[in-house]
């Protein structure tokens, strides 16, 4: 469920009542109703179908899938090249401004790198737009290793390329850059070593900024060490139809204590609105823990599972086809986990050479002593 990351930014005549109401293709027969049309009228047909049948979010997003359609269909025909094709389904899925809606081009032979393409109609995050070079994000988080160092922790460890840690005498600090890479066991075996050489602190600061997301399975790993009992952890549904309320029942998911080591001081999780998909639903488990205390800015709002799929011309495409919800039944797509204390990451925390969002939690922590 890892978040789209998009760092590097991107007629045949019908008779007049084709274009009064669009016929919605049918996800498993996408294509076929209408023999005569043309390769990239069936593409156009194709993908507004399966969005038409499965995509979970367009009173929410604010879009009338219908006028789309009647917008950009007659922009297509049998004379309609790639390079059109793609501009017109970009543009079609542009409103959207879905983390999880994706298009891409793989691009083939000698000019693979020349024809791959990809589009997503996310819009950046203010963190994004704060931070947007890999220069200036560098300078972040040396920024953030500084404070912490200032403040007497460790040198940081590096574990299971996902995993950084360090401590000082009372309290931790782990940053979590994704939720997904190693397998169970190398997870367990990573876990266990953090929470066992921090096991002796008052309380740990979680960090899951920048973090473009993973599993859901990670996710209840890593937060099934912190949880104090059995509980709800969120809920989700499927839509299955075109209808507004086409969706499965509503299946739940429980959070229960687990893993060899656990731990049970103070948690001070660290989050803004680059922390997306999965690291949204790490978010939402951790605010229900009573020992748990939310810092910095709302997460981005993309929880659903991206549904993939395959073009008839070989195009791929992902959608956002399920709804979460909080053990309260709340759904935050397109809002994001709220914070308990809100503060937001400038570019003038670089010229002041700290992070008060570090410097928020350890003063929460110290309270606690």
């Amino acid at each position: 469920m890892s978040h789209w990351s998009l760092r590097v930014i991107l007629p045949a005549v019908f008779v007049l009542m084709a274009w009064a109401l669009p016929a919605p293709a049918q996800e498993k027969n996408t294509g076929k109703e209408k023999p005569d049309l043309s390769a990239p009228e069936k593409v156009f047909e194709e993908l507004w179908g399966v969005f038409h049948q499965r995509y979970a979010f367009f009173k929410l997003r604010g879009v009338d899938w219908k006028k789309q359609y009647e917008a950009h269909r007659p922009r297509v025909n049998a004379k309609t090249n790639d390079e059109e094709l793609f501009k017109i389904l970009s543009e079609l899925l542009a409103p959207l401004k879905d983390g999880h809606v994706t298009l891409a081009i793989k691009g083939k032979g000698k000019e693979k790198k020349k024809e791959k393409k990809e589009y997503c109609p996310e819009e950046p995050a203010d963190f994004e737009r704060e931070f947007p070079s890999r220069k200036l994000q560098k300078k972040f988080w040396n920024m953030v290793a500084g404070t912490l160092k200032a403040a007497g922790f460790s040198e940081p460890k590096e574990l299971a390329d996902i995993f950084g840690y360090c401590r000082n005498k009372s309290f931790g600090y782990l940053r979590i850059a994704e939720m997904e890479g190693p397998g169970k066991k190398a997870l367990a075996r990573a876990l266990d070593r953090i929470l066992g050489d921090l096991q002796d602190t008052r309380g740990i600061i979680i960090d899951i900024r920048d973090n473009p997301g993973g599993t859901d399975d990670f996710v209840y790993r890593v937060i099934s060490r912190f949880a104090d009992k059995k509980r709800v952890g969120h809920y989700k549904k499927t839509k299955k139809g075109p209808g507004e309320d086409d969706f499965s029942e509503m299946k739940t998911r429980y959070l229960e204590p687990g893993g060899e080591v656990r731990y049970k001081g103070y948690l001070m999780l660290l989050t803004h609105d680059a922390s997306y998909s999965a690291a949204d639903v790490f978010a939402m488990l951790m605010a229900d823990l009573p020992q748990a205390t939310l810092i910095g800015d709302h997460t981005n709002g993309i929880f659903s599972d991206m549904l993939e799929k395959k073009l008839s011309n070989g195009w791929k495409y992902s959608l956002s086809h399920q709804r979460y919800y909080s053990s309260a039944r709340v759904c935050y797509e397109g809002k994001g986990i709220p914070v308990d204390v809100e503060i937001r990451n400038t570019r003038a925390d670089l010229d002041k050479g700290a992070d008060p969002m570090v410097l928020k939690a350890l003063e929460l922590l110290s309270r606690r002593l």
